[in-house]
């Protein structure tokens, strides 16, 4: 082994023992109590009636009359499945889009679980907004809650490199103004789809996801450090695996991404109707795991080169 790739390899390993080590200080949930992204004022929670085209869902909302509805049209950013989850009558957590003057005046944060909470109590909430993952893995980075980024001092974020754009770039800058760190690729997930007790994705085939994971083992190829953060927006499932059953191909290119030094961040979100908190860190599932990958995870050998084109953001 090169004296390059021993040190890759080493700062891989150091990151997976303070993952470790830190899984246990979060399983007491004092970390769901730090919301990191509060919802706008105005959320209302509205019962779905429909999907309409891609982008849209038809939901009614009680006004003074309990029998009767408003009719609300609300924008998803969402293009999976989100299946389980669509069943008419859901209760549907809608934000006030900021921009009054965008023709669609509610945003869909989340859906209720069906049967997860008691009548009349607050439903268990899965975050179906796929900008959230983006947007907590900044804020958890910059909260210093992530033990798989310690040492990393800046996030830029839409980190172009080769034919993609990833989510996420984080580096550690030294005095010279040399990283001590090699660069840190992230790409973010949201994971919906809970079956058996395991966190799956994708819930619909994702060519687009196949790509990422092709880039990320390039970047690792090349000497970085390469992740996915696959955040489980729901409070049920105890680990995670891709859903071969869905897509068999991203299954077997994520099993092969992970065997090439491509990490895995598996964390929950805890939701409410104040907003998003980050949860505990979830591991694979070790039935997957021990089917589909080896048992050690190779490092990386040279530099890389380049330099992405991105909006910064320093962690204070």
């Amino acid at each position: 082994m090169s004296e390059a790739k021993g040190r890759a390899a080493k700062h891989a390993e150091i990151h997976r023992a303070d993952r470790a080590a830190d899984r246990t200080d979060t399983q007491d949930g004092s970390q769901a109590d730090r919301l990191l992204l509060p919802f706008p004022p105005g959320c209302v929670v509205a019962r779905l009636v429909r999907r309409e085209k891609r982008f849209t869902i038809v939901a009614t909302y009680p006004t003074t009359d309990p029998a009767t509805g408003a009719e609300l049209f609300a924008h998803t950013n969402n293009t999976g499945s989100m299946l389980g989850l669509l069943a008419p009558g859901t209760p549907a957590l809608l934000s006030p889009a900021l921009n009054p003057d965008r023709k669609l005046r509610w945003t869909l944060e989340a859906l209720a679980l069906p049967g997860a909470a008691p009548a009349g109590d607050a439903p268990a909430w899965a975050g179906v907004n796929t900008q959230t993952p983006n947007r907590l893995l900044e804020a958890a980075f910059h909260a210093g809650l992530l033990p798989e980024a310690r040492g990393y001092a800046h996030l830029r974020r839409e980190a172009k490199t080769g034919a993609s754009r990833l989510d996420a770039l984080l580096t550690a800058h030294g005095d010279n103004g040399l990283s001590p760190l090699p660069p840190l690729y992230v790409e973010c997930k949201n994971v919906t789809l809970v079956q058996g007790g395991l966190a799956l994705f994708p819930d619909a085939p994702t060519e687009r996801g196949r790509k990422h994971l092709a880039e990320l083992t390039r970047l690792v190829h090349e000497g970085c450090r390469a992740a996915l953060f696959f955040l489980v927006q729901r409070p049920d499932g105890d680990s995670f695996a891709p859903a071969a059953a869905i897509d068999p191909d991203y299954a077997r290119d994520l099993a092969a991404a992970l065997s090439a030094g491509v990490e895995a961040w598996v964390w929950r979100a805890r939701i409410t109707t104040a907003g998003i908190s980050l949860g505990e860190p979830l591991p694979l599932s070790s039935a997957w795991a021990s089917a589909w990958l080896s048992t050690s995870v190779s490092g990386s050998a040279l530099p890389c080169s380049g330099h992405a084109h991105a909006k910064e953001s320093t962690r204070s």
